[in-house]
């Protein structure tokens, strides 16, 4: 039996002290490609755009970054960024960047409460937002405590209060100022603060690094074969920031970034199509959408080399759905996590290779790790582990929780040192540290990781026998009138059981029926053969990020009050 893969290389990655600026990249492409198109955005209906070149862009995001800095928010300064994709979000992105303001970014559609939690935690000096989002703030009181600056993006400055300013004054001090716009930020500075999309709890803000942006940007690169001209798709605003810094021009699609899987298929074809895109970034639950108006339309889009998909793993049947699409192109599936990524990557054709391995219950597989990363299954606990030790390491094909260490690996959340103490192992030189993933997994005979479900998603019955969600999940998701399934624990008269909730195709028959069906299959396979509950369920509460991650805490309250 195989050893798991010994890491690979270290990714070049900066030293300590280096001058490292994520937006350092629009000017050196501004300057050698002047002209060059960088950004094109929705200009109202008819499949219109406004199209901006490196040369423009840079001269914006250089006076956003003059004028952040002149009204006192400069390098280091935590700012809140709540504007949606927009007319002015790219060139305001870029200049935070270039003025080496530290952006706090949180998904808007978060419940309230856990909204204001981390505003407060993230404790920002400013906050810069749409006027809708500042009537949030000021309504809802996010930020009071430690916000002093506000910068009201998109509309007049009446929403700012007291210390409020107006996008029009930071452009006009912005035009007035003199010197470098591109603040002299250090490798080891804090580049932004990046919230969790909460699926397993409240949110936790992950820092960023200057370090950990560059060593990203280079594993991206890398994992996905990206090379110069490209033309981008993002369907996730935070990763068309990334596409200067990857050579690539932005396509920005029209339609709600909140709701992904709501997007709407013809707008989106039309993008690509028109556009030319030859790379496309966009959650399993979009491009589910997608296939469903284009395949049977007979719909192609030749000029698409890639698609990079990451929030939820992509299934078998959908990536022979999305070759149909894009003839000439392949799928990537990026492992990774808010704190992590990316760790491994596994494209299409080895999808289709081991997909049937998931409806034996072996998980999902998401690849093998990427270059400068190390990858280790240790066994599963919930408490802290004091310092790393190699003995941890637990050989193939055994599961475990995943760790892993790297560049492009977070450090610490910011403000949570108790959640830093559960999620990093340090190692006993005091430097280095391993981020635990929360991920059940194992590595097989070849070096390839199987994800097979969250940590904190475990199903533990009665007599101590334990499931695995996505293990489960995999045998009965091969049944062809079953769209998703979900695993859930629900206790009953102090016992665990388990109930796995379905959302049916459209055309699947009657209920009854499909459960028999259901059962018998979980009988004929290892994995789930203490698996006896089924419910049908009408559509999956799904996270506010990716419309993919299903919420199985919520999902665990359906079926209890069913089954009780």
């Amino acid at each position: 039996m195989n050893a798991p893969p010994v890491s690979s290389p270290p990714a070049v990655a900066p030293e300590r002290g280096d001058v490292v600026n994520v937006a350092a990249c629009l000017p050196q492409i501004a300057a050698a490609q002047p002209e060059r198109l960088a950004l094109a955005e929705p200009a109202g209906a008819g499949g219109r755009y406004r199209e901006l070149t490196y040369r423009q862009l840079d001269e914006q995001s250089d006076q956003v970054a003059r004028g952040l800095a002149a009204i006192g928010i400069g390098q280091g300064v935590r700012a809140v960024l709540m504007v949606p994709p927009g007319p002015h979000f790219f060139s305001l992105a870029f200049g935070m960047a270039k003025a080496g303001v530290v952006p706090v970014m949180i998904d808007p559609g978060l419940p309230r409460k856990h909204l204001a939690a981390c505003i407060d935690e993230a404790a920002p000096e400013a906050f810069i937002g749409s006027p809708k989002a500042h009537v949030a703030r000021a309504l809802f009181g996010w930020g009071q405590r430690t916000v002093g600056m506000n910068v009201v993006v998109g509309g007049s400055r009446v929403w700012g209060g007291r210390a409020g300013v107006s996008w029009s004054e930071v452009l006009r001090r912005g035009a007035e100022a003199r010197g470098p716009a591109l603040a002299p930020t250090r490798a080891e500075d804090v580049a932004a603060i990046l919230f969790t999309s909460g699926s397993t709890g409240v949110p936790k803000g992950a820092v960023y690094t200057q370090a950990n942006f560059a060593a990203q940007v280079a594993a991206i690169r890398e994992i996905a074969g990206l090379g110069d001209a490209e033309i981008d798709l993002p369907t996730f605003p935070l990763f068309a920031l990334f596409d200067p810094a990857l050579g690539m021009s932005t396509v920005v699609p029209q339609m709600d970034f909140t709701r992904p899987a709501r997007a709407n298929p013809r707008r989106i074809l039309r993008a690509l199509t028109a556009r030319r895109v030859t790379n496309m970034f966009a959650s399993p639950a979009l491009l589910r959408t997608l296939v469903r108006y284009a395949v049977p339309a007979g719909e192609r889009v030749w000029g698409l080399r890639r698609i990079v998909s990451a929030g939820a793993p992509v299934s078998p049947a959908l990536v022979k759905e999305l070759l149909q699409l894009m003839p000439n192109g392949k799928v990537v599936t990026p492992y990774g996590a808010t704190e992590a990524l990316p760790v491994a990557v596994i494209e299409s054709d080895e999808i289709l290779r081991v997909g049937a391995r998931s409806a034996a219950g072996q998980g999902i597989c998401v690849g093998r790790p990427v270059a400068g990363v190390d990858v280790a299954i240790i066994p599963l606990h919930d408490e802290p582990i004091g310092v790393w030790r190699d003995e941890l390491r637990l050989p193939p094909p055994t599961r475990g929780e995943i760790v892993v260490r790297g560049p492009q690996v977070t450090r610490s959340y910011w403000g949570r040192p108790q959640a830093d103490a559960l999620a990093k192992i340090p190692t006993a030189d005091g430097v280095g540290f391993w981020h635990r993933m929360g991920d059940v997994g194992a590595f097989d005979d070849e070096g390839r990781l199987w994800f097979c479900g969250r940590k904190a998603h475990r199903v533990v019955l009665a007599d101590g026998h334990v499931l695995f969600s996505v293990a489960c999940e995999g045998v009965f998701n091969a049944h062809p009138a079953v769209r998703r399934s979900a695993l859930v624990g629900v206790t009953l008269g102090g016992e665990t059981h388990s109930i796995v909730c379905v959302e049916r195709d459209p055309a699947a028959g009657a209920w009854p029926r499909l459960a028999t069906a259901l059962r018998a299959l979980g009988q004929a396979c290892p994995e789930t053969q203490r698996i006896h509950h089924f419910l049908a369920h009408p559509g999956f509460p799904v996270d506010i990020r990716h419309n993919a991650k299903i919420d199985r805490e919520a999902l665990a309250l359906w079926a209890r009050g069913r089954v009780s």
